[in-house]
């Protein structure tokens, strides 16, 4: 089914089209290479995987409650508003809720397809060129589960969201590579891992835990990768160019804080947005939720260098700069080791047993 006719509120077109214009770079300097990176390729070259095969698609969803989340992560669970909504009202509510976020996962992966071809044209380096090429097929990989989790099972879809619409546009219409990472691979990405992790943990559906969990393992790579790269690069800028990229930092992270609120689908569904948005801003899960969306980001801008006064003082305001103490590399590892466990489980699950879990990884 063509994803216009899943649409939950009209859309004046299905495409977007803006100047890209960059610099193709080409290096013929094969062997200035960094070993860490060239152990993240090799790495992401054995971790490929068939999102038709790894990935169990006979199993369903609940229509009244497609990723099998708890209700107190509702804004307005618990509220005068929930209480008087009948059980069809309050399963139209999840399922919306949900396909929405669904697609914007959907659609940030479409733009971490189109933000990694750029990157393997336009880095300097050929490790970077290697690397980025085999996220470019993990990021058509993820195209394919998300839509395919989006068309046949929930069968509900929304356009993307402005804010993420505009993010995507900074990043990719910039001639600078490094500006490409760093919207895409540290904030964008970051942001992505803690709202799959939601509902790689949160979710009671295996489809929907494996879905998220295959796709958090090679994002954890793609996160590492700019990591790397970014770490290397930084040091080189003058302070007038890094205080630019450490002042894009602080307004991305303010834009996506405010703007999760996913007030298209609550006007849709028949609430007021005088009401939906003093919900949301009075919930206590919805703050702690857009706090736990930073617990990747902040270590890893930490990590990177861009650890100036403004963006200090702004993860401060934010109330998520404790955040900056995460050990980034153990939590990217233990992304990791989620998606092994979530493999070794469906080979007990078909009788293979342990051994034939190891041999079939192989």
């Amino acid at each position: 089914m063509a994803t216009q006719h899943l649409y939950a509120m009209p859309v004046e077109q299905t495409g977007w089209e803006f100047d890209g214009a960059t610099e193709i770079s080409f290096t013929w300097e094969y062997d200035d290479e960094r070993a860490a990176l060239l152990a993240l390729y090799d790495k992401g070259k054995k971790q490929q995987w068939d999102a038709a095969e790894r990935i169990d698609w006979s199993r369903e969803v609940d229509w009244a409650n497609p990723m099998a989340l708890p209700d107190e992560g509702i804004p307005i669970f618990g509220t005068d508003a929930w209480n008087k909504m009948n059980e069809n009202e309050r399963a139209e509510l999840r399922r919306h809720l949900q396909s929405s976020t669904l697609s914007q996962f959907l659609h940030g992966e479409q733009g971490a397809l189109i933000a990694t071809s750029k990157i393997v044209a336009t880095v300097p380096d050929m490790d970077s060129k290697f690397y980025a090429a085999t996220q470019v097929m993990d990021e058509a990989r993820h195209c394919e589960a998300f839509s395919r989790l989006l068309h046949e099972k929930v069968q509900l879809a929304y356009p993307i969201t402005p804010g993420l619409k505009s993010l995507l546009e900074q990043g990719l219409s910039d001639r600078r590579w490094d500006m490409t990472y760093l919207t895409m691979q540290i904030l964008i990405e970051g942001l992505a891992l803690a709202a799959f992790q939601r509902q790689r943990d949160h979710s009671q559906n295996d489809l929907v835990q494996a879905v998220n969990a295959y796709v958090m393992q090679d994002e954890a790579r793609h996160v590492a990768f700019g990591r790397l790269a970014l770490r290397d690069y930084y040091p080189e800028l003058t302070e007038a160019e890094r205080d630019e990229r450490e002042e894009f930092v602080v307004e991305a992270c303010y834009h996506m804080r405010d703007r999760f609120n996913q007030i298209e689908v609550w006007e849709n569904v028949g609430f007021s947005r005088e009401k939906v948005m003093a919900a949301v801003a009075n919930s206590e899960v919805m703050a702690q939720f857009r706090q736990r969306l930073f617990t990747r980001i902040v270590p890893t801008v930490k990590d990177i260098g861009l650890w100036g006064e403004r963006v200090r003082k702004a993860y401060a305001d934010m109330g998520v700069i404790q955040y900056s103490e995460i050990d980034a590399e153990a939590l990217l590892e233990a992304d990791n080791k989620v998606a092994e466990d979530f493999d070794a489980k469906q080979f007990v699950k078909q009788g293979i047993g342990a051994e034939g879990s190891a041999a079939a990884a192989e």
